[in-house]
């Protein structure tokens, strides 16, 4: 059978009350010269009576042990402090740094063509002028990777003539009429580099079908 734990309150009988203050003290102080010896800790203990008695018991001097109490929690105290001015900081940096985040999201969205409903007609215009300058960036690295690409392909088509040339000096054949090739190669060199690939930004959903 689990018998429910027994609420503590005050003896209401004086006698009674004195009775058992008087063996919890003895105890008390039993056992803190008990842990003081087996442990070799330092103890103090202060007991005052309903009366305003005095009960003390010290391992070494209670004055001295009252002191270093005091000098603990002091610095104790200092600690706690030094954390929170430390803590305050990186509070603050993050709140700064969480707020950059949202307007940057807000900003990404109204990129995609999302919640604009709260836009001026001012604030479209720049993200319109935003979007054109985005894209002459784009088409013009696009363009530098093409001319990129001719140049080392050129390069390569280099290599091969000389190596082509040659494998027929040694096998002693006629070289081939490369004019009109190499017209050919410059024509179709230019129509690439004249490529505009269209960019479009936002939501797929967003984008019209292609005319027929």
């Amino acid at each position: 059978m689990v018998r429910g734990k027994t609420q503590m309150k005050r003896i209401e009988n004086a006698t009674s009350r004195q009775v058992t203050f008087s063996k919890r003290r003895n105890g008390l102080l039993k056992k803190a010269f008990e842990l003081s010896v087996l442990c070799d800790a330092e103890v103090a203990l202060i007991v005052f009576s309903s009366r305003g008695k005095l009960y003390e018991f010290s391992s070494s001097s209670i004055n001295r042990t009252i002191e270093r109490y005091q000098k603990r929690a002091k610095d104790v105290g200092i600690s706690s402090k030094m954390v929170q001015d430390n803590i305050q900081p990186v509070k603050e940096d993050t709140f700064t740094l969480a707020k950059k985040i949202e307007l940057l999201e807000v900003s990404k969205r109204k990129l995609l063509g999302e919640g604009l409903e709260t836009c001026s007609t001012d604030d479209l215009q720049q993200l319109e002028n935003q979007l054109g300058r985005s894209l002459t960036r784009i088409r013009a690295r696009k363009n530098q990777l093409f001319r990129e690409r001719i140049e080392k392909l050129k390069g390569e088509e280099k290599i091969l003539l000389e190596e082509n040339t040659r494998l027929r000096e040694k096998c002693g054949m006629q070289q081939p009429d490369l004019s009109s090739t190499r017209k050919q190669q410059l024509l179709e060199d230019r129509q690439i580099t004249e490529v505009e690939t269209e960019l479009f930004i936002g939501p797929p959903e967003t984008r019209l079908a292609p005319k027929p």
